[in-house]
């Protein structure tokens, strides 16, 4: 358990607010520091990161014990928040831009994390810490795609032969019904986007302000990502 400075700042709907803010007067939190790729369009952002986000639809369970879930960006709020607000989620949303090598000490600024936080009145504590395959903590989809005889249908998976293994986890190159996989990353969307923008195919932008989320429109984006922008796998533990 490791104290962190309950002052650090954020930015939120309402402007500036600090860590202990964030907790919303309870004693637990638990945040999810979401990637973002500044200035890219919406097809552009991280498939694992809106993967695992859309997982969290009900928070009243978290509230219950005494626990406020938020997305933590790390990204600048004005441009991040247009993304929330667009894929339809609920839970709190903050920029976390100018306190990540503060919050994130000795980790990967820029790769997602997974955080829990404890309160003692006006002290904070973080508890616990994950990244990679531990943020499928988040998730019930793959869980239960696991149950299923073909798993995921990944191509890392050791099935039989001829069983399906053509999908491409989190990111397709169209939507409902054929769902084909992304011959090339960064190519397609992130999955959960396509019901979204499919009701606006006919038309040249999307949604109003979708492919605008980040600033950019689809066409306009030139792409320059690193491999840490690849959502899997390992965890850790706070000391």
């Amino acid at each position: 358990m490791v104290e962190v400075d309950a002052n650090l700042a954020l930015i939120g709907p309402d402007g500036p607010l600090t860590l202990l803010e964030a907790f919303e007067g309870r004693r637990l939190l638990i945040a999810y520091y979401f990637m973002w790729w500044a200035g890219h369009s919406a097809a552009e952002q991280c498939e694992g990161c809106t993967w695992l986000t859309a997982q969290v639809t009900e928070l009243s369970y978290f509230h219950s014990r005494d626990i406020t879930f938020a997305i933590l960006c790390q990204g600048p709020y004005d441009e991040s928040s247009r993304y929330r607000d667009v894929m339809g989620w609920e839970m709190p949303w903050y920029s976390a831009q100018d306190s990540l090598d503060a919050l994130l000490v000795g980790r990967h600024v820029g790769l997602f994390d997974l955080v829990c936080y404890l309160r003692d009145g006006d002290r904070v504590f973080e508890t616990y810490w994950t990244t990679r395959r531990g943020g499928e903590a988040m998730d019930y989809s793959y869980a239960l795609m696991d149950l299923t005889v073909y798993g995921r249908q990944e191509a890392w998976e050791d099935s039989p032969p001829n069983w399906p293994q053509q999908r491409s986890m989190t990111r397709t190159s169209g939507g409902s019904p054929a769902w084909p996989p992304v011959s090339e990353w960064p190519g397609g969307r992130p999955i959960a986007q396509w019901s979204r923008w499919m009701p606006a195919a006919r038309t040249t932008s999307g949604p109003p302000g979708f492919e605008r989320t980040a600033g950019l429109n689809q066409a306009d984006a030139s792409v320059s990502r690193s491999s840490s922008g690849d959502c899997s796998a390992s965890a850790g533990r706070a000391a």
